[in-house]
């Protein structure tokens, strides 16, 4: 199953997160405010990991399906002025865009996903990307005071994705077989299932909607229900907010396990 988003809106919904993150960090009154959603940082922390992030992403995409050497051999380390420091990001995120446009989306990359869902191209790279500068986005945002839901068109998008590179595996569930559905008030849905052959996920029908899957696939199958707006589910999927910020049906624990859950491929 591929991205609802073409190659081209990737690359410029992460021009646009990277242009609201910039934004963010500019209006902070100090680069060494705690992150509330990334305690362990600062804001500069924060920036600095989102433009060398970017950078050594730029170097693996011009790599091709080979692993490239770290990015931040030779690149200039993150300025601690407030000045030099929207600049640097800047030209971390151009670089990626660059290497991207070049490499096109259908081009072999080397990804530290292997057996999931999503496949090994620049595409699912780009992808990724975008969820990791809009998920960060907000990291920064909610740091200077002023947090904004992720655009619909990311989140929607962003759903699928966390599902089908983030979660998807072929290792064993280690407990009961089940389910987790997701459904978001624009009105998609997914469904996660877990068992002895891994996790994998689908696009189901919504409640009250024309069906997509098969029958043993609606959503009264699920040990549990989440249901809230894409941004919400996103957020949630990402920790950034609280179970209680969304609606929960069935049993609320089978989340902590799926989150304590860390398969070895």
């Amino acid at each position: 199953m591929t991205t609802t988003l073409s190659f081209p809106v990737l690359l410029r919904l992460i021009d646009e997160r990277a242009s609201a993150f910039r934004a963010a960090v500019a209006s902070a009154s100090s680069l060494d405010v705690q992150v509330p959603t990334c305690p362990e940082w600062t804001l500069f922390d924060l920036a600095q990991h989102i433009g060398e992030g970017r950078r050594a992403w730029a170097a693996t995409v011009a790599a091709g399906p080979a692993p490239a050497k770290s990015a931040a051999e030779g690149a200039p380390a993150a300025p601690r002025e407030r000045e030099a420091l929207p600049a640097w990001l800047a030209e971390s995120t151009e670089q990626l865009l660059d290497a991207l446009r070049e490499a096109g989306p259908d081009r072999g990359c080397w990804t530290w996903w292997g057996a999931s869902q999503s496949p090994q191209t620049c595409g699912a790279v780009a992808r990724h990307q975008l969820q990791q500068m809009a998920v960060h986005t907000y990291d920064a945002q909610i740091t200077v005071g002023a947090p904004e839901p992720l655009p619909d068109e990311v989140a929607l998008d962003g759903v699928e994705e966390f599902l089908f590179t983030c979660v998807a595996t072929t290792s064993a569930w280690p407990h009961k077989p089940t389910a987790f559905d997701f459904h978001a008030t624009e009105g998609r849905s997914w469904r996660l299932t877990v068992d002895g052959d891994g996790a994998r996920s689908t696009r189901i029908s919504t409640p009250g909607t024309t069906p997509v899957a098969a029958a043993d696939e609606g959503p009264n199958a699920a040990g549990v229900s989440v249901r809230g707006t894409a941004s919400e589910l996103v957020l949630f999927v990402y920790d950034r907010i609280p179970a209680d910020s969304l609606q929960i049906e069935g049993d609320a624990g089978l989340f902590d396990l799926l989150r304590a859950w860390d398969p070895e491929e």
